[in-house]
C-alpha cells in the first residue's frame, strides 16, 4: 500500500488534509494520484496482457530468450507495439531472465605438486636505483573471434617504466647467464 492509497482509504475518518500533513504529502499530489487512477488501472491491465505474452514466449523458447528475442517474437506475432526497454522491465519485474551464453576461459590450471616460485623481493616492491628490481605480469586479453591474446610486461621498480635493458657504457648490451 503507498501512502496516497492509506489517505484515501481514512479520509472520511480523519480528512485529507491532517493525513496529508501528517505523512508529509502535498494534497495536491494526492488528488493528482486520485485522479489518474483511472488511466494508471489502465495501463496496468495492459502490461498484464503484455506480461502474458512474455510469458509465453519465454516459455516457448524453453528460457532461453532474453528481451531483444521476446521482443521481436511479440512483434512478429502481431498485437500492440512493444518497446524493448518496456519488454526488459516487465521481464525483470516478474523474474524472467534468458540464457547468457558467456564462455569463460580457464587461462591458468596450477600444477598442486609443483613447488611454489621463491619470493626474490621479499614483498619489498621500492627499488634505490634504476635496473636494479624488476616484477613482472601476465594479463588474459579476450579477442571477439579469434585465440586469446596474453600480455607480458616487465616493470623497472624503480622508475616504474616498462623494462627495457639499456647498453653499458662500452656500447655492449647486457648478456644473461645462459647467453641469450
Amino acid at each position: 500500500m503507498n501512502r496516497y492509497q492509506f489517505v484515501d482509504d481514512h479520509q472520511r475518518r480523519h480528512g485529507v488534509k491532517r493525513l496529508c500533513e501528517i505523512l508529509g504529502l502535498a494534497r495536491s499530489s494526492f488528488y493528482y494520484w486520485r485522479r489518474t487512477a483511472a488511466a494508471r488501472a489502465a495501463r496496468q491491465a495492459v502490461e498484464a496482457g503484455i506480461a502474458a505474452r512474455i510469458r509465453k514466449a519465454h516459455q516457448d523458447s524453453d528460457g532461453t530468450y532474453g528481451a531483444p528475442r521476446i521482443t521481436a517474437e511479440l512483434r512478429d506475432e502481431g498485437g500492440p507495439a512493444v518497446n524493448h526497454k518496456r519488454v526488459a522491465r516487465i521481464m525483470r519485474t516478474n523474474g524472467l531472465e534468458g540464457v547468457r551464453l558467456r564462455r569463460r576461459h580457464c587461462t591458468t590450471v596450477a600444477d598442486q605438486a609443483a613447488s611454489k616460485a621463491p619470493d626474490l623481493i621479499g614483498r619489498d616492491f621500492t627499488a634505490a636505483k634504476v635496473n636494479r628490481k624488476y616484477v613482472g605480469d601476465i594479463t588474459y586479453l579476450p579477442v571477439s573471434g579469434a585465440k586469446p591474446l596474453y600480455l607480458a610486461t616487465v616493470i623497472d621498480l624503480a622508475s616504474r617504466r616498462l623494462g627495457h635493458r639499456r647498453p653499458h657504457a662500452d656500447g655492449t648490451r647486457h648478456r644473461r647467464p645462459d647467453g641469450g
